[in-house]
């Protein structure tokens, strides 16, 4: 859909033009033919800045890891309810294991993830680095004595904030450089003026042609930026807000377990949490936890 969206875009700025022009063709073309001649020399100098700018204001890792989250176009979110369903599960085995056998029978899982037979049955949270690490960090810690809930889930709140300041990262980068597109339209139309002063005996017509050519600098920016760039920075902070939800249901679930609760209400209590359009069903939930091997 976010496709759609840019390609609608084209469509509707010059659709809409066309129909302004009240379906004159001819003069839509030569209109087109103005802006068609200025674009490679006003895109050049208004993204060709903007990018520069961005390359200036932040480091090599966000530069990288924003190129990473311009797959936000293709996959609005990080995870999806069967991705969620998984995650459930997986610390329902973890919070049955610990209840049945004590918080030591966790340890072969926790120091080698990788090799865990336990998270192998889990592939989504298996091969996520990062997700492995939050949670059995975490299990570290109370496996070593300190099941204070109160403790935990502030300090678990620290490192969720820190996740989420990355993670957000990239679309606050893209949108500042969106912000700074507009004024960089300007400069590209001061550019095309001064250009046409410099020509000021040429034909009235060779003017109003170079004047228009100026003019596509202003409309380039307010349209690159409004139209493409702040969007795709909005989808961006979107995509990161559905990454930082998967250590926010770890943590609920943990602290709720940590309070006493059952295994099967611990994860209820992450199910409740989620939004809706990624939260299963309490039967769905049930029915994949009854198909869960026991926990060894």
């Amino acid at each position: 859909m976010k496709f759609v969206g840019l390609l609608l875009v084209f469509v509707c700025t010059f659709g809409g033009l066309l129909v302004a022009m009240h379906f004159h063709v001819e003069h839509f073309l030569k209109l087109m033919g103005v802006i068609l001649n200025a674009f490679t020399g006003e895109f050049i100098i208004i993204f060709g800045c903007a990018v520069s700018a961005f390359i200036i204001g932040n480091s090599m890792e966000t530069i990288k890891y924003t190129m990473k989250y311009f797959g936000a176009l293709a996959k609005p979110a990080s995870y999806n309810k069967n991705d969620y369903i998984e995650l459930l599960s997986m610390l329902f085995s973890v919070f049955k294991l610990a209840r049945t056998k004590g918080w030591l029978a966790l340890e072969p899982h926790i120091e080698n993830p990788h090799d865990s037979a336990l998270f192998q049955q889990f592939p989504v949270f298996h091969h996520n680095h990062h997700a492995t690490v939050f949670l059995c960090d975490y299990l570290r810690i109370i496996s070593l004595g300190n099941e204070n809930p109160f403790q935990l889930e502030a300090l678990m709140d620290i490192e969720i904030e820190t996740i989420s300041e990355h993670e957000n990262h990239p679309g606050h980068a893209v949108q500042h450089m969106a912000d700074g597109i507009p004024a960089l339209g300007i400069v590209a139309a001061v550019l095309g003026v001064i250009k046409t002063m410099a020509s000021i005996s040429e034909p009235p017509e060779v003017l109003g042609g170079m004047i228009g050519g100026a003019l596509v600098g202003t409309f380039m920016g307010v349209w690159l930026s409004y139209a493409f760039v702040s969007p795709i920075a909005g989808a961006m902070t979107a995509r990161a807000q559905t990454e930082v939800m998967y250590y926010k249901a770890m943590k609920v679930a943990m602290i709720a377990f940590l309070n006493g609760a059952a295994p099967q209400v611990a994860v209820e209590f992450a199910r409740k949490f989620l939004p809706h359009e990624v939260q299963p069903t309490f039967l769905e939930l049930e029915t994949k936890l009854n198909e869960l091997p026991a926990p060894g």
